[in-house]
């Protein structure tokens, strides 16, 4: 029997593909959804309005739309990887001229029963697209400049779109994402010792630039660089976030307060507590012991998700898994690192638990991707 003959019988089809699922991961995923709604049945003071109920709403549609990707072949996802970065990017420049405002930022577009926020849906199609072209590029070519300078502009144009709304946030992590991809491509290092030197330059650059009539941040962005390098100086200002969420971390010990019993968000100390700082009301009412639960159901679903990447016997899905798998470890180290003073307030959400409509979506559409790369793989 050929290779070809061999793979063609041995990936499943019709209705068994549901039974080739990854179902660990689907139990990590359902899981930490549920750590998720639980917080927010929490820091709501005991309700399932007005966050949980929602939450949970989305998270069930974010199952069906997951075995639904999950289904389709994955050979039809990399030809469709084109039209869906596309699509994003579009959907970006659109927010320019029909977004909606919020806090500041212009970051939405308003579709009328959910409000849709394409920089969430670019991180995925990026992974797509850069999976794709290193799949069609042949190995010998991986690291010459022509062909280094194409994913490279596949990377910063959507950043600067992004970085425009302002969101520095989701800029830097689709920088860092679409590194990672360079890299696990087999791009030479000496590029990347090139972008690291280039960086340093930049960091003083934004530095230097601040208060003049070329500087390259917004001056909230630069009052979260100063809150994060010392939060004292202005703790009822700028640190104020960042001081209640340390207290609140503080006062959980190693196994909290209790359900339902953290002074900080039931007082309303702590702020965004539905969002970016759900994870300080998680340590306060559930400890050391809750927070490292949390971690461990993270680390295992990246653990699960490289191992889809090594059992996968194509290019573009072992890329796609792998970045997938890293844009999610980004997710939640940089959160987490964020609510305890470890990196700025960048306004990067928990994955599945903080409240949210887009990034959930998008994170399940991209988990639905590793598993049409898991049950299509050759058996």
């Amino acid at each position: 029997m050929s290779y070809l003959e061999y793979t063609v019988k041995s990936v499943p089809t019709g209705p068994r593909k549901i039974f080739y699922l990854n179902w660990p991961l689907t139990l990590l995923l359902i899981a930490v959804g549920s750590v998720g709604f639980l917080m927010l049945y929490s820091v709501a003071g005991g309700s399932f309005s007005p966050w949980a109920e929602p939450q949970m709403k989305r998270f069930g549609m974010g199952l069906v739309i997951m075995l639904i990707v999950a289904v389709v072949p994955i050979w039809f996802w990399r030809n469709l990887a084109g039209v869906a970065y596309g699509t994003s990017v579009l959907l970006l420049i659109a927010v320019e001229f029909f977004g909606s405002v919020g806090m500041g930022a212009q970051r939405w577009i308003d579709l009328g029963f959910m409000r849709l926020q394409p920089s969430e849906l670019v991180k995925i199609t990026m992974v797509m697209l850069l999976a794709a072209y290193y799949d069609w590029l042949p190995a010998k070519k991986t690291s010459r400049p022509l062909w280094v300078l194409i994913p490279v502009l596949v990377i910063l144009f959507p950043t600067f779109m992004v970085l425009r709304q302002p969101d520095l946030g989701t800029s830097i992590l689709l920088l860092t994402a679409g590194g990672a991809m360079l890299f696990l491509a087999g791009v030479h290092w000496a590029y990347f010792a090139g972008v690291i030197g280039a960086m340093g330059g930049l960091v003083a650059a934004v530095f230097q630039s601040r208060g003049t009539t070329w500087q390259l941040l917004k001056d909230y962005q630069y009052r979260r660089i100063d809150t994060f390098l010392d939060p004292s100086t202005d703790p009822l200002g700028a640190g104020y976030h960042i001081t209640q969420s340390k207290i609140a971390l503080g006062s959980g010990g190693w196994t909290g307060r209790g359900f339902m019993q953290g002074t900080q968000s039931r007082l309303n100390f702590l702020p965004e507590k539905q969002t970016d700082f759900i994870f300080t009301t998680l340590a306060e009412e559930f400890g050391f012991v809750g927070a490292i639960s949390l971690l461990t159901l993270y680390a295992l679903i990246v653990v699960f998700c490289v191992v889809t990447a090594l059992a996968t016997k194509d290019r573009f899905s072992s890329l796609m898994t792998l970045g997938i798998a890293f844009t999610f470890f980004l997710f939640f180290a940089v959160n987490m690192s964020m609510v305890m003073g470890l990196a700025p307030v960048v306004g990067v959400p928990l994955p599945l638990v903080s409240y949210g409509g887009s990034a959930m979506l998008v994170l399940m559409i991209a988990f639905g991707l590793v598993q049409s790369a898991h049950i299509h793989r050759p058996r």
